[in-house]
């Protein structure tokens, strides 16, 4: 099954997304006692548009950034650096305790001590975002996306932003833009919320072609009944998903995929790692393999990354999930939160367990 990509389209991949960065010890030490930090450019969405935009395709980050910061200005170094364009509103900072990026803080763990992340996005810019910032006309209409990426994490963390990823989501949709939709529940944003998100996560559920996310996603994003996820192996989590996105076809049926990671934690160093795909009426599955890991994060990001760049390539869903999957492992290796290939030999040697030095 090929979905069908705009074939005029200037930008593979667009998202909606609030840019900040992200500071992590090196050498794997914990925050506390750490002196010397890596800073990086990130947000989940960019991350997601990575593995195109690292293979060639140019793709575009719908933003927002604070005027004259020095903070922005490396922020926008990095997205060139990585072949993503970007398009966005300048703010002035407004004194002291005005707006700013956000700051993600975080380390990798080690054996059994877990990593650990801790947001920081007081005064954050990018919850200021409204469709009104955009020319979604030029964007969609005169350039035009193949397939537009949206997060629950933009989507939930403000009512401005719930309210431009509604936005942005029709006007993808009136010009022939596929639409991926990543659930991404998080308890912190929902709080107090939770009404008004799962409405507007319906609508934009109900526009999209491809829907990401795990069981859990499902049930709390958009209200599906389900039988507890924790506790469960992997075989009986693929079962349980299965069970689910049965549910979620008959009510969600413009999806034409349907698709999730799944983890499990041996170590901060090694995982179990699999996936599931739903698509052209029948099941795909990467069947859980061990995988040793650098930095967790960004793993699923990878994931939904490759398997776009699967649709984008025209191939069968089956490569999708493939491609998917190794991408995933490619983020995990790297002390970045995302994937970044030489090529797409590199992605298909990862899948092929291939790790012999290459010449």
């Amino acid at each position: 099954m090929n979905m069908s990509v705009r074939s005029d389209a200037r930008y593979a991949i667009a998202c909606v997304t609030s840019m900040g960065v992200r500071i992590t010890p090196e050498d794997r030490m914990a925050v506390q006692n750490s002196q010397r930090f890596m800073m990086q450019a990130t947000s989940a969405e960019t991350n997601v548009l990575n593995v195109a935009s690292s293979l060639g395709k140019e793709c575009l980050a719908m933003t927002k950034f604070v005027e004259g910061s020095p903070v922005a200005a490396f922020i926008k170094a990095q997205l060139r650096a990585r072949n993503i364009a970007y398009t966005g509103k300048e703010v002035p900072q407004g004194g002291p305790w005005g707006y700013r990026h956000q700051f993600n803080i975080a380390d990798s763990g080690f054996g059994l001590r877990a990593p650990r992340v801790w947001n920081d996005r007081a005064g954050e810019i990018g919850r200021t975002l409204t469709a009104d910032d955009f020319d979604l006309e030029k964007i969609f209409g005169q350039e035009g996306i193949g397939i537009l990426h949206l997060s629950g994490l933009i989507a939930a963390i403000s009512p401005e932003t719930t309210e431009c990823c509604l936005k942005v989501a029709e006007a993808a949709k009136a010009h022939g833009t596929l639409i991926s939709f990543d659930l991404n529940y998080r308890a912190t944003f929902w709080k107090g919320r939770e009404e008004e998100l799962r409405e507007a996560f319906h609508r934009i559920a109900q526009a999209a072609d491809i829907l990401v996310g795990n069981e859990e996603d499902f049930q709390l994003c958009l209200g599906f009944k389900g039988p507890e996820a924790g506790g469960k192996d992997l075989s009986a989590k693929i079962e349980s998903f299965k069970g689910m996105i049965d549910q979620v076809r008959e009510k969600y049926p413009n999806a034409k995929a349907y698709a999730t990671t799944l983890r499990q934690v041996v170590s901060a160093n090694e995982h179990l790692w699999g996936a599931i795909l739903w698509a052209d009426g029948r099941w795909y599955v990467e069947e859980p393999r061990p995988i040793p890991v650098m930095d967790r994060i960004g793993g699923g990001d990878g994931f939904s990354g490759g398997l776009l760049y699967g649709v984008l390539a025209g191939w069968e869903p089956e490569k999708w999930l493939q491609f998917g999957w190794a991408s995933g492992v490619l983020a995990a290796s790297s002390l970045n939160d995302y994937a970044e290939p030489a090529d797409e030999k590199q992605v298909w040697d990862i899948y092929a367990g291939n790790a012999r030095v290459q010449r």
